[in-house]
């Protein structure tokens, strides 16, 4: 969303809502954002990569794989 739009709901917000309704949202989208976050930046906990590299090495055993013939010949 462009500075322009996001500036003119901001306007709308500022003259349609009550100073508590503005704390409410503004916290509200502040709690959204940080859960988002969380979601994008967790690193990976040692399990998951356990539980990865066993299903790699699983595909690998049952010669689920590309060559690297096939990986830079790849379209």
């Amino acid at each position: 969303m462009s500075t322009v739009a996001l500036n003119g709901l901001l306007d709308y917000l500022y003259g349609t809502l009550t100073p508590d309704n503005m704390r409410w949202v503004g916290e509200h989208l502040i709690e959204h954002a940080k859960t988002e976050e969380s979601k994008q930046l967790r690193p990976y906990t040692m399990q998951e990569i356990d539980d990865m590299l066993d299903e790699a090495e699983a595909a690998f055993e049952a010669g689920e794989y590309l060559t690297n013939d096939e990986v830079f010949h790849h379209h």
